[in-house]
C-alpha cells in the first residue's frame, strides 16, 4: 500500500512566493491584448537569446511588418534577415536560428501555422515544437503559456532557475527543462495559465532586484524567510 505522504512543501512555499512578490512589486498581468499569436511567440523566443524582452518584441514586430508574412520571412536570404535583427544580442545565430525554424515548421505543416497544436496535449504540443531547430523548453512553454494557447505551463529563464535552485526548490544544477520537469507536479492546482505566467514575470523581478546573478542582496528579499540561500546569509 501506497502512503499518502500529504501536499509537497514546496508547493507551500510558492503560493507564499506569490504573495510575498505581488505583495512587494504589485501585480503583473498580461492584459488579453499582449497575447500573441504562436508563430509571432515563437519567433520571439528563437531569436531572443540573452536579449532584452522590449527589443526581442520590437525584432519581432518589425520582420513581420517588413516581409508580411512569415512564409516570405522563411525565403529572405539569411544575410537580410541578420541586417534587421541588430537589436538583438547575436544577430547571426538569431537569423540562422530563425530561418531554419521557420522553414522546418513550413515542411511539416504547409505553412507558418501552428494552430495544430491546438488539438494537442500540452506536453505534447511542447515536445513537437522542441524538434524545431532553435527551440527549447523554455520558447516551447513560452509558446504554450504566453500565446493565445494560454495554457497552464511554467516559463522558465535565467533568473526563474537561479532563484529555485537558491532557494532549494529544485536541484542545484538543474537545467531549464529539469526545473520545468521538478516544478510543474508542485505548482499550487487553483493556479490558472494566467497566474503562472504572473509568477514567472515576477520572478524576473525578482532576479533582476533581489536575487541577482552576482552578490544576491538577501536583506530585504520578500522571500527571504523561505530561501535556503536568504536564511543562511548573515
Amino acid at each position: 500500500m501506497q502512503l499518502d505522504l500529504g501536499p509537497d512543501p514546496r508547493t507551500g512555499i510558492l503560493r507564499r512566493m506569490q504573495a510575498a512578490l505581488i505583495a512587494e512589486f504589485g501585480r503583473v498581468v498580461r492584459p488579453p491584448e499582449k497575447r500573441r499569436d504562436p508563430v509571432w511567440v515563437l519567433v520571439h523566443g528563437v531569436i531572443g537569446a540573452q536579449t532584452k524582452t522590449a527589443a526581442s518584441n520590437a525584432s519581432t514586430d518589425a520582420l513581420l511588418e517588413e516581409y508580411g508574412s512569415w512564409e516570405a520571412a522563411a525565403q529572405a536570404p539569411v544575410s537580410d534577415l541578420e541586417e534587421r535583427l541588430q537589436r538583438q544580442t547575436f544577430p547571426t545565430v538569431a537569423a540562422r536560428r530563425l530561418k531554419d525554424c521557420l522553414n522546418a515548421i513550413i515542411a511539416a505543416r504547409g505553412s507558418a501555422d501552428l494552430r495544430h497544436l491546438s488539438n494537442l496535449e500540452t506536453a505534447e504540443a511542447m515536445a513537437w515544437m522542441e524538434q524545431l531547430p532553435g527551440v527549447a523548453r523554455k520558447n516551447s512553454a513560452g509558446v504554450m503559456n504566453a500565446s493565445t494557447f494560454n495554457r497552464r505551463a511554467m516559463v522558465i529563464d535565467g533568473h526563474h532557475r537561479r532563484i529555485m535552485q537558491r532557494m532549494g526548490i529544485v536541484p542545484p544544477k538543474a537545467d531549464t527543462a529539469k526545473t520545468y520537469d521538478a516544478l510543474m507536479p508542485i505548482v499550487p492546482e487553483e493556479w490558472s495559465a494566467a497566474d503562472m505566467d504572473e509568477h514567472h514575470l515576477l520572478l524576473k523581478k525578482l532576479g533582476q532586484t533581489y536575487c541577482r546573478p552576482r552578490k544576491p542582496m538577501c536583506d530585504g528579499c520578500p522571500v527571504r524567510q523561505d530561501c535556503k540561500l536568504g536564511s543562511a546569509a548573515p
